[in-house]
């Protein structure tokens, strides 16, 4: 259910969303909402036969009826490849969005898929073409768009050669570079909208950079030097209002003295909790805030400023206080030196006391990504096993985001390597500690985590008593030759995926399906049949190898799911099993 509600929390409409994948929602000006939703499709014409594509649903909340964007445009194909925000002009609101177009011939143009920039009246739903894709079928190109709708700066990537270089609307050049892995966009406009602020990578450096260059034209600059900038935070009209630092506490910093102490004064107001921003009005007077902690489970606030209020709207979870286990940062060093950390979640008040949580059994959650981090929040599968009596540990191993490009790219080769004894090293920290019996802990985890749970019982032995993987990668040779024809060889995404995994026998060398006979713990395999991003296949060869080897190995079907679990019903039949798995498996300690 998708409801809308005034300032006074007053609900103004709502409309069903049963069965709709929403990824995410935003606000046009006062008037409309719009709603973010993708599906899995079958597609003809492509390198795959299947795809998830995206859609964008406009709902006024003037009563009249929901309509899609491009939806009645029969020379406009795959929905939404892109959102470049809204603006105001001359008393109408438009939005701007990417989409792919037929040809004169009424078909797809040749190559790899390149979006237009196209603008929609958010009254009418009338589109009208803004901007070409390149004539270079190996070329992408991105915009930036100002507070007045007009396109201020484009960014064009050659994915053969990565070469790139931006050029304002009068299509003079303002910056170039070359970065291989694509490492390199449009952040947002300056305050005044004179200058365009954007970031690169080049392959000799270890760090992100930021740059700022007037749209007039002249030498980009440094920008905010000196800072450990995660991300960039937007205000209205694209402009650049402060920044996200990088770490597992992703605290945020405002440009204006007034909005960052109203902000860091919301912080304070909830203590012990992990606080994220959620969204301001354009005064910043208003803010939804996020928090999560010790006995909260995600709670949402409207923090008036004026009244120096806070309402709650809601929670993400219905659980009581007392069932909602603590977690907190722990600090760790791998075998090789380098330093790094992970989310500890012990049980529950209402499971077990704090003084009795020693010598427990665990459950390791590799992330996905695996450029990706975990933080000390609430963790849905993290907290279903600590609810059961488990310490669960979440590790930041090398390869992760959060804590900069260098400890990034040292996960560079290390799949299957350091970055899977990164993940016992922290293991290993836990029972120095005294938390964790090492004769009682399993491995689960989804996508690349789900690949680190299989080679954790294959690439390792005697350390998990039992592995569980949902849409886990099995075959990286395979998974590595099915992206190549997917992309069409697409050569930016080769050299990616050469330099953070490797090739050939590198592939073969950690890949768990090759050392299915190693494994002597039982396994669980679980996936989607919508999934468009690892393969069906990487499950079931990988069970049939499991077999075919005489090991114990469970294998679950979620019909109708894709790789994100973005169904309820699915989401919840994997944590079943999952869990269900590890207690037949690793039997948790009695509780009270």
């Amino acid at each position: 259910m998708l409801v809308v509600m005034d300032a006074a929390r007053k609900v103004v409409m709502r409309t069903e969303a049963e069965g709709l994948k929403i990824r995410d929602i935003s606000w046009v000006g006062d008037q409309a909402v719009l709603i973010n939703y993708s599906k899995t499709t079958s597609i003809d014409g492509f390198t795959t036969d299947k795809a998830e594509l995206s859609t964008v649903i406009v709902m006024p909340i003037d009563g009249h009826p929901l309509w899609q964007i491009f939806g009645h445009d029969h020379d406009i194909t795959g929905g939404v490849w892109g959102q470049y925000g809204t603006a105001q002009r001359d008393g109408h609101w438009y939005g701007y969005f990417g989409a792919v177009a037929f040809n004169k011939m009424g078909m797809l143009p040749t190559g790899a898929v390149q979006p237009n920039l196209y603008e929609v009246d958010m009254t009418t739903g009338q589109n009208r073409l803004v901007a070409q894709r390149s004539d270079d079928p190996d070329e992408r190109v991105l915009w930036q768009i100002d507070g007045t709708g007009q396109i201020a700066a484009s960014l064009t990537t050659s994915r053969a050669n990565g070469t790139w270089h931006i050029q304002n609307a009068s299509h003079r050049w303002l910056a170039s570079g070359k970065v291989s892995d694509g490492r390199v966009g449009l952040a947002g406009l300056s305050a005044d909208g004179a200058n365009v602020i954007y970031y690169s990578s080049e392959d000799s450096e270890n760090a992100v950079h930021w740059y700022v260059v007037p749209l007039a034209g002249g030498t980009p600059k440094p920008y905010l030097d000196g800072k450990d900038i995660k991300s960039l935070l937007h205000g209205p009209g694209n402009t650049i209002i402060g920044y996200r630092e990088n770490g597992a506490n992703d605290d945020l910093h405002f440009f204006d003295p007034v909005q960052d102490k109203l902000y860091h004064d919301s912080k304070r107001a909830f203590p012990g909790e992990r606080v994220s921003l959620e969204g301001t009005n354009d005064a910043f007077s208003r803010l939804i805030i996020e928090t999560e902690g010790p006995q909260d489970p995600g709670s949402w606030y409207l923090v008036d400023m004026a009244s120096q209020n806070a309402y709650l709207l809601g929670a993400s979870y219905v659980l009581a206080d007392e069932s909602v286990g603590p977690m907190r940062m722990v600090p760790y060093t791998a075998a090789d030196g380098l330093k790094m950390e992970g989310v500890l979640t012990l049980p529950p008040p209402s499971v077990m006391p704090s003084d009795a949580a020693k010598n427990l059994p665990a459950v390791i959650i590799p992330h996905g990504g695996p450029t990706a981090h975990d933080v000390a929040g609430f963790d849905w599968m993290a907290q279903a096993f600590a609810s059961r009596g488990y310490a669960v540990f979440q590790p930041n191993f090398r390869g992760s985001s959060g804590y900069g490009l260098a400890f990034e790219r040292a996960g560079n080769g290390e799949w299957g390597r350091k970055m899977q004894t990164d993940i016992s090293d922290g293991l290993a920290e836990l029972v120095h500690l005294g938390l964790v019996d090492p004769k009682r802990v399993c491995i689960v985890g989804a996508s690349y985590g789900g690949y680190a749970a299989l080679a954790g019982v294959s690439l390792q032995q005697g350390i998990y008593r039992c592995a569980a993987a949902y849409a886990g990668l099995s075959d990286l040779y395979r998974w590595v030759d099915n992206m190549r024809y997917e992309s069409g060889a697409e050569p930016m995404l080769m050299r990616v995926l050469k330099r953070e995994i490797g090739k050939g026998y590198d592939l073969r060398a950690v890949s768990p399906i090759r050392f299915a006979d190693k494994v002597s713990v039982p396994v669980l395999l679980i996936h989607g049949k919508d999934d468009t991003v690892v393969e069906f296949a990487q499950s079931s060869r990988m069970v049939d190898a499991l077999r075919d080897a005489h090991k114990s190995v469970e294998f679950v079907t979620l019909a109708g799911e894709d790789h994100w679990l973005s169904r309820s019903e699915t989401r919840s039949a994997m944590l079943q099993a999952s869990v269900d798995f590890v207690v037949k498996y690793n039997p948790p300690n009695p509780v009270k």
